[in-house]
């Protein structure tokens, strides 16, 4: 057999397999993964540069499956290069406890690299990535960061909103080494995608500043597909490679909306593997040569990575920065850079915020982000580490622009790069905005800390429009999404050390008008804890306290009130409810004794208290465009409201 007969096979062989990955699953998408094997061949054996044997190697080249509902051809080919994957993992595709489920999963399958599916979120992710190499490279230098990120598309990534966000935002920054490759296969689950779509892809992406390749009828031009691979990885601006492809090629269902999902059953596989030259007779047929070749293509970075070991062993004094940043933490000693006030002084926690952020950026050097146009606003301004910019690939400032979600997905792929702790910002209730991406980051376990600020109707003038009600309960449904709300400065401070720490996502809710320092504050385990007590009784309690952010001011002046009048109260401070679920039982019956009647108290919706309290002061309707203290009291989030709760539930 010629080499190029070996490399037919080899694709027909990736083509079997991803129409028998959904079919013993009897789900899943056969129809793309069959149209891009080529593609997936090329880029594996010719393009990337890997080393199968370490997934997790920092040099890498990053690939990104943006088109996630194509996921068997991405498991086929960790498969067969030998990722770690076996064939029975391919007969369990889908199934419960699996290493293939429907849509690749980071953490779940070695070698993904991201979870995708929502469309739209991986192409956002490898913009990230790309961001993150360039950062590296510009200040560690060329030889140890000197890679590639690849991401495969469809015409549902580029019609989602958020595709628009990153793409404008890679264009901007001039992000060369971001190659996309966009699988215009004119089929959607509806039908053509001339029922909803008449975009001119190229024209739009020449528009943003990037690097157009439009391949035209070449999905089966290995290769073309290799020459516009490498124009496309050297050019200086992020690259959309245009790839006209036919779905479920050559099945008798090509180009048709059924072969998007799963149509190809007995008889229509039986007929395309004639039509392949594969065994009509046999499903997970992978001969011993076909095998052979990805084996060797996945062994073949090997040299290169041992290489990198030497150039990375003689990074010499920039060893501890390099190590910080890949670990996402600081350097030796971080902690004690961080600030702290006294006990009377006023501050808003998103001016506190960014007096942290400040300090970190100087000791965490993995930290890079900003805001939404909203830098200054939100307390996310990084002075003295460079804006990042083609001018300037080093610096660790991010100008978001007015992208929320994209803010959200690209500090995703910054994460999930390895090196980087990126920081968001916007206003709280813009969160609304970024829930998509919100949701993947505590999926993946992406380690990005999303800072919202204005985090209620203290905001004040701007009115309902800008006042968060509903945000901070629905943010606290995410599962691993640590959502903090600091009382304080000090409790800022301890919010952001939980955050660096932490091994997810963290949100952190800060208020727009000052508040006070508080005494009790700067026990940074216990705000890690989620909550704490921060003021008791001498006498036997008779009721707690419970508050959260700029309400903590107000629990403590009820519980002040409460006490002139003989009552035993305790004040407890839950910055994470969380964090504070998450402790045992004896920890938490310790903060909130059993039998004890607990009001909460918290400038926002009171759904989700009942779990902790026993009734809630709080806001269940939208706000008003007044003066923040204004809007407060006319809501009810006062001192007087909580001692008449806790007063109705003390009464017989």
């Amino acid at each position: 057999m010629t080499d190029r007969d070996l490399e037919r096979l080899a694709i027909a062989v990736v083509r079997g397999l991803a129409m028998d990955g959904p079919h013993a699953a009897r789900s899943g998408h056969q129809g793309a993964a069959m149209a891009l094997a080529p593609l997936a061949h090329v880029l594996w054996t010719r393009v990337m540069h890997y080393d199968a044997s370490d997934p997790s190697w920092p040099d890498r080249d990053r690939f990104v499956l943006s088109a996630g509902h194509a996921s068997i051809l991405l498991y086929s080919m960790l498969y067969l290069t030998g990722y770690g994957l076996t064939l029975d993992d391919l007969r369990s595709f889908r199934q419960w406890g699996s290493a293939t489920p429907g849509h690749p999963e980071v953490g779940t399958t070695v070698g993904v690299e991201v979870t995708t599916g929502p469309l739209g979120q991986g192409l956002a992710n490898a913009v990230g990535m790309a961001i993150a190499e360039r950062n590296l490279r510009a200040r560690f230098g060329f030889e140890v960061s000197d890679h590639r990120t690849w991401v495969v598309c469809g015409d549902g990534d580029l019609a989602e909103g958020l595709s628009h966000e990153a793409a404008s935002l890679a264009g901007h920054l001039g992000l060369g080494r971001l190659v996309v490759v966009y699988d215009d296969n004119h089929i959607t689950i509806d039908g053509p995608s001339e029922l909803a779509l008449s975009d001119n892809a190229p024209a739009r992406f020449q528009a943003y500043g990037w690097h157009v390749v439009d391949l035209g009828e070449m999905a089966d031009d290995t290769e073309a597909i290799e020459a516009a691979l490498r124009e496309a990885s050297g050019d200086e601006r992020p690259s959309l490679v245009v790839l006209r492809s036919h779905i479920g090629a050559p099945s008798p269902d090509v180009d048709t909306a059924a072969i998007h999902g799963y149509s190809l059953k007995e008889e229509a596989i039986a007929e395309t593997k004639r039509r392949l030259g594969l065994p009509d007779d046999q499903s997970f047929w992978v001969p011993d040569d076909v095998l052979a070749l990805y084996r060797d293509a996945g062994r073949r970075g090997s040299a290169d990575r041992a290489a990198w070991e030497v150039r990375i062993a003689a990074l010499g004094d920039r060893r501890v920065e390099w190590d910080a940043a890949q670990a996402g933490t600081g350097v030796p000693g971080w902690e004690d850079q961080l600030p702290s006030w006294e006990p009377g002084e006023v501050i808003a926690t998103r001016k506190a915020s960014n007096a942290c952020l400040q300090a970190l950026a100087n000791e965490v050097p993995g930290i890079i982000g900003g805001g939404a146009d909203l830098t200054g606003n939100t307390g996310t301004t990084i002075t003295g580490h460079g804006v990042q910019a083609r001018d300037c690939p080093e610096g660790r400032q991010i100008y978001f622009g007015v992208r929320e979600h994209a803010m959200g997905a690209v500090s995703n792929g910054l994460a999930l790069h390895g090196s980087h702790r990126p920081v968001a910002g916007t206003f709280l209730v813009f969160s609304d905005y970024m829930r998509g991406a919100v949701r993947l980051a505590a999926l993946s376990r992406a380690r990005s800390i999303f800072v919202w600020s204005h985090d209620s109707v203290g905001v004040g003038e701007d009115g309902p429009t800008h006042q968060p009600v509903e945000h901070v309960a629905a943010l606290r449904a995410i599962p691993g999404l640590d959502v903090f709300r600091p009382a304080d400065a000090n409790e800022t401070v301890g919010a952001w050390k939980a955050a660096i720490d932490a091994d997810g996502p963290t949100a952190l809710l800060l208020t727009r008008q000052d508040v006070p320092v508080l005494v009790g504050t700067t026990d940074w385990g216990a705000v890690a804890c989620g909550g704490y007590v921060l003021a008791d009784s001498d006498r036997p309690l008779d009721v707690v306290i419970i508050g959260t952010g700029s309400e903590v001011t107000v629990a403590l002046e009820a519980a002040s009130r409460l006490s002139g009048s003989g009552r035993g109260v305790r004040v407890v401070s839950m910055p994470c409810l969380d964090r504070f679920a998450a402790q045992n039982v004896d920890y938490r019956e310790s903060v909130l004794p059993p039998g004890v009647p607990a009001v909460s108290v918290e400038a926002g919706s009171t759904f989700g208290w009942a779990q902790w309290a026993d009734t809630s002061v709080g806001i269940d309707r939208f706000g008003a465009s007044a003066p923040g203290e204004r809007v407060m009291f006319e809501l009810g989030v006062t001192p007087e409201a909580v001692v008449a709760a806790a007063e109705d539930l003390l009464s017989p």
